[in-house]
């Protein structure tokens, strides 16, 4: 693997720190406390981070996401770590019934509520509903759904790489949130089929989960999700274009669950 490669992001993160490192010290002056809960830290980095670079991830994904979502997103449609509710541009209003946004970092969610609002989904209109929760509180997610096997379409971008026991939450949200029929789909990074790249995102995981809220470099879920004998169809391929020495090694699947 190039060194460029290997150490590219490095720019990234400078860019991060630039943006959040200020806003974030500010927020431990005002509060100290926050010194003893480090995640939460981490969410107000990854905040600021949002605020400043949240659009230009989504312009990059545009081309995926666009085909991606628009057809196979219908009827009540989840979507995992919602950031700052993205997903809301790639829906098709006339096969939407609800956008349910997931997302447990409060500080996302006047972004989600400004943005849904621009597509005409509102709490007051009952088209959407934003739960402060992780993927992984899957009975406090079905129970503000309503009850199991309400969903009709999950979506997951660039969030299966935080969520805590990544592969135990996919199956409980597939099998218990999920409608039989429903179709789930995901854009995330993930662990590369090159070994030399695959070292390199080991090795650069533990600097960038701190920084970032938990986000890893080196998880395979595209290798989790095709393995559940849940689906009745499964198609996973790569973001067209991108380099295989990139260290956010991205892959695309759509899946419909068994009837």
């Amino acid at each position: 693997m190039r060194i460029s490669a290997a150490f590219a992001l490095l720019q990234d993160l400078r860019l991060a720190v630039q943006a959040a490192f200020v806003p974030t010290v500010l927020a431990i002056f005002k509060s100290p406390l926050l010194l003893i809960y480090p995640r939460e830290v981490s969410r107000i980095f990854m905040s600021h981070v949002w605020k400043a670079f949240g659009n230009g991830v989504d312009e990059n994904g545009r081309p995926v996401k666009q085909d991606l979502i628009k057809s196979n997103a219908y009827g009540v449609v989840l979507d995992i770590g919602a950031g700052h509710g993205h997903t809301l541009l790639y829906l098709d209003p006339t096969k939407v019934t609800k956008y349910v946004a997931l997302e447990p970092n409060a500080l996302m969610h006047s972004e989600i509520r400004t943005l849904a609002a621009t597509k005409g989904f509102s709490e007051a209109a009952g088209n959407l509903a934003l739960l402060p929760y992780g993927a992984e509180d899957i009975w406090l997610v079905i129970s503000a759904l309503g009850g199991s096997n309400t969903v009709d379409s999950m979506i997951a971008i660039l969030t299966i790489c935080s969520i805590p026991e990544p592969e135990r939450t996919l199956e409980a949200l597939v099998r218990d949130v999920l409608k039989p029929g429903g179709t789930f789909v995901f854009y995330e990074h993930v662990l590369s089929h090159r070994d030399d790249v695959a070292w390199w995102q080991r090795f650069w995981t533990p600097i960038w989960k701190t920084a970032f809220d938990g986000c890893r470099l080196d998880r395979p879920t595209d290798v989790w999700v095709q393995k559940m004998d849940t689906w009745k169809e499964a198609s996973v391929w790569n973001k067209e274009g991108e380099e295989e020495e990139h260290l956010f090694w991205h892959r695309v699947g759509r899946f419909v669950k068994k009837d």
